[in-house]
């Protein structure tokens, strides 16, 4: 299966908190954050997942994306083995137009960071922007989660960006 997402910076989480339909905190690890094959175990809510991705095309809004539940237990153990570098978040689900924005505000390392994605079921698909919705980072590999679990975003400062 192909995933085909855009990715935005959030300037903040308030006006995304008085939207949001719905939260939930999740706990995820890299088994293998090769960006080839990225291998990510996570723990979201009462849910667990194993998912494989590949390399995303040379746009950056689409990759494939393989996804199968698994047990939290199972999840739990699988994160003990995890390469270092747990992403720890919170996600704000709001509705815009006919589309959904996942607005993941994170913690520990990466406090701080507010990532907006929408899927869409083509690259060229036109979707309603929130006014809460900030710079566009899609294909940015900065922002993606297994390159946040090696280089937190609160050590950023350190990389002269």
């Amino acid at each position: 299966m192909t995933e085909i997402e855009r990715k935005f910076l959030v300037p903040a989480i308030q006006p995304v908190i008085e939207e949001a339909f719905r939260q939930t905190r999740i706990l995820q690890g890299y088994l293998n954050s090769d960006p080839d094959r990225t291998v990510r175990v996570r723990i979201k809510g009462s849910e667990a997942f194993l998912t494989v991705k590949g390399r995303s095309s040379k746009s950056g809004m689409s990759r494939f994306e393989w996804e199968k539940e698994i047990s939290v237990p199972e999840a739990e153990d699988l994160l003990k083995i995890c390469e270092p570098g747990a992403i720890e978040k919170v996600r704000y689900e709001v509705k815009a137009g006919d589309h959904i924005f996942e607005v993941d505000e994170f913690f520990g390392a990466n406090e701080g960071l507010l990532l907006a994605e929408i899927e869409l079921s083509s690259e060229e698909e036109k979707f309603e922007k929130p006014s809460w919705l900030g710079k566009e980072v899609t294909g940015n590999k900065m922002y993606y989660n297994s390159y946040l679990s090696k280089f937190p975003y609160k050590e950023w400062q350190n990389l002269h960006l």
